[in-house]
């Protein structure tokens, strides 16, 4: 997976918009304004930063060399891609999937239902 499958793929889930607070080389992807995703575009192999259950973080670094601590982020929540060969795209797409659910069950019931009526 590159970084325009990645980028891609990010923007195609529902209320999803790319910002770039932290400067040019890290992309931000956020569901009705919470973070669910950041990529990293100035790192080879490309690095993508996706929460995670608690219950998972360390399973997923034990069975992936390219599953790692999350950069910059809580190591219990966030775990960091780096597409080094060890995972699938379709591994890379679920775990973003579910960083991405993760978050949007977090919401407030009147922002997911908000979420919901989009087209």
């Amino acid at each position: 997976m590159n970084i325009e499958e990645l980028r891609n793929y990010c923007l195609s889930l529902k209320g999803v918009e790319e910002t770039l607070p932290f400067g040019p080389e890290t992309l931000v992807y956020k569901v009705m304004g919470k973070v669910f995703a950041l990529v990293s575009m100035d790192e080879f192999p490309l690095r993508c930063n996706v929460k995670c259950q608690p219950d998972h973080v360390d399973q997923l670094r034990e069975n992936y060399t390219g599953v790692i601590p999350g950069y910059h982020m809580n190591k219990q929540h966030w775990n960091t891609l780096v597409f080094d060969g060890s995972f699938t795209e379709d591994d890379a797409k679920r775990w973003v999937l579910d960083s991405y659910d993760l978050i949007v069950d977090g919401l407030p019931k009147r922002i997911r239902t908000e979420l919901r009526s989009l087209t």
